[in-house]
């Protein structure tokens, strides 16, 4: 369904765009480009201004209706965002030593040394 509706919008986006271009307008206009003085001839001297501004205003209103749809299915279908994250993995408790620098302790009365550092190879 959301599918189908997408693909309306988009035909609808379109044609919306070819309809309010080919309109006439008080300048140069893109329907005067391809028939020059002529262009109103083919729905008459009249009938295509009020013809083409109903299916203007029919457009309008179907792309309206798709774009309210589509946020409408958008919200129900929840964030990508939201189900691309993965939870950080728990954190587990202090087991062992800390890093290279801690202090072993020894038995009473022995004392410990420092590992000495190694030699390099030559």
């Amino acid at each position: 369904m959301y599918t189908l509706i997408l693909i309306v919008h988009i035909i609808v986006c379109v044609f919306l765009i070819f309809i309010v271009l080919i309109q006439t307008s008080k300048g140069a206009e893109l329907g005067a480009a391809f028939g020059g003085g002529s262009s109103q001839t083919l729905f008459g001297a009249r009938g295509a201004a009020t013809f083409l501004s109903k299916l203007t205003t029919v457009a309008a209103i179907v792309f309206m209706l798709t774009s309210l749809t589509l946020a409408v299915f958008s919200v129900r279908q929840g964030s990508i965002v939201l189900k691309s994250t993965k939870k950080p993995p728990a954190e587990r408790p202090f087991q062992g030593e800390t890093g290279p620098l801690q202090e072993k302790t020894a038995p009473e009365g022995q004392k410990t040394t420092p590992p000495q550092p190694a030699e390099p190879k030559k």
